[in-house]
């Protein structure tokens, strides 16, 4: 692997090069500025599959160098190096990312060897065609025909009580069974939808088969709460909520049982119509959560505005959220606030065991993530709730 090194301090970029070495990297390069650095990638003379970049650097500094490193087409492996707050080098890091930049670590300085290892040993476990895959693009008129013929299936991720352990319910996540491509996730679809107007039909269909696999739940003893996410999309339709009451009761489900998470994925023009439309569901004793809060448009003023029953509190906020002070800080100010607003709380994203623990301390009410399971074919249902039974007592024990 061409390796190469970016930092102005001497000892700092020697040390690194020296680390490298005895780590068995041979084709370590190393430039003493990001200006040097940027020169050879242009002239073509460094050809690096990783780069190793200080933030604070004199003439060019190394977020300015990400967004070059962006111009010239640079497709390898980034790692960001610094001695500034953790929270700046963060937010470099994001950063570079949302311009696809292949990030793999943001380092505090002096960096270990230690951690230099497990960077290079998580690069390296990436299939390389994993990252070379193409990603497929689909039309509308494929999509409206997927969801006409019935080839949008259901998952379902659980929601369990952090007090209990007991199981709470389930949001309901679409897959698109594709003939030839397999099972597609949602983020390769439904933006698709979105755009072309088919996200009313999506939605429909969605809801209807969660509601009667609800109902199968119930009539096997398991009457648990379904969440269907709506787009706010979906509710510029002023005939939405008398939709959804029919189809609560073609079910035979109560309104009780069903609950709706709002995701604004962009601003509306027209805000009064869905004002309208949620006031009504909630009048009809629907539940309403905002999900994703704290991301995108999700804000204080739906707060405000808006009959939520339900605050999600965004994955983004939650993982590992007991190391890190930022993140403490933001999850604690939307639980605190949840609680005065009477609204239930649900945190996403609870990926271990630390995890489960903080979120529990601090009286977060309901827990999703992969921790408790992933999400499942409703045909696994009653298998996973069997076996959380049994796991359930070792889970919910409390470790200070």
């Amino acid at each position: 692997m061409n390796i190469l090194v970016i930092d102005d301090e001497t000892f700092v970029r020697k040390l690194l090069v020296h680390q490298l070495g005895r780590m068995g990297f041979e084709r370590v390069q190393a430039c003493a500025s990001a200006r040097e650095a940027l020169s050879l990638l242009e002239e073509g003379s460094a050809k690096p599959e990783l780069i190793f970049c200080d933030l604070q650097m004199p003439e060019m500094d190394g977020v300015e160098f990400v967004r070059h490193l962006v111009r010239v087409g640079y497709e390898g492996g980034l790692v960001l190096v610094s001695g500034e707050d953790e929270r700046v080098v963060q937010t470099a890091a994001k950063l570079a990312r949302a311009h696809k930049l292949k990030v793999l670590g943001a380092l505090s300085k002096p960096v270990s060897i230690e951690t230099l290892k497990r960077i290079l040993a998580d690069d390296q476990a990436q299939s390389p065609a994993q990252g070379s895959k193409e990603r497929k693009t689909y039309s509308a008129e494929r999509l409206r025909r997927a969801i006409a013929d019935g080839e949008l299936v259901n998952h379902y991720q659980p929601k369990v009580e952090f007090a209990s352990g007991a199981v709470a319910g389930f949001e309901t996540l679409v897959r698109w069974r594709h003939p030839q491509d397999g099972l597609i996730p949602p983020d390769q679809f439904i933006p698709l939808a979105e755009e072309s107007g088919l996200i009313n039909e999506l939605t429909r269909s969605v809801l209807r088969t969660a509601l009667r696999h609800a109902r199968a739940w119930g009539d096997d003893g398991y009457p648990l709460q379904v969440a269907v996410n709506v787009s706010m999309d979906n509710l510029v339709s002023l005939d939405f909520p008398d939709f959804v009451e029919r189809a609560l009761g073609e079910a035979g489900i109560a309104a009780s049982g069903l609950l709706l998470e709002v995701t604004e994925s962009r601003l509306m023009k027209d805000p009064l119509t869905p004002l309208e439309v949620l006031a009504r569901l909630r009048l009809k004793r629907v539940g309403l959560s905002i999900d994703d809060f704290g991301t995108g448009h999700s804000s204080l003023a739906q707060l405000r505005d808006i009959p939520f029953s339900e605050l999600k509190i965004d994955r983004g906020f939650v993982h590992g959220a007991w190391r890190d002070a930022s993140l403490r800080a933001i999850l604690e100010a939307s639980l605190g606030m949840a609680r005065q607003l009477g609204m239930k709380t649900v945190a996403e994203g609870v990926e271990d065991r630390e995890d489960w623990d903080f979120l529990r301390i601090r009286g977060c009410e309901l827990a999703q993530g992969w921790f408790i399971a992933k999400a499942l074919p409703p045909e696994q249902i009653a298998d996973w709730i069997a076996d959380w039974e049994v796991r359930r007592p070792t889970v919910v024990e409390f470790r200070a």
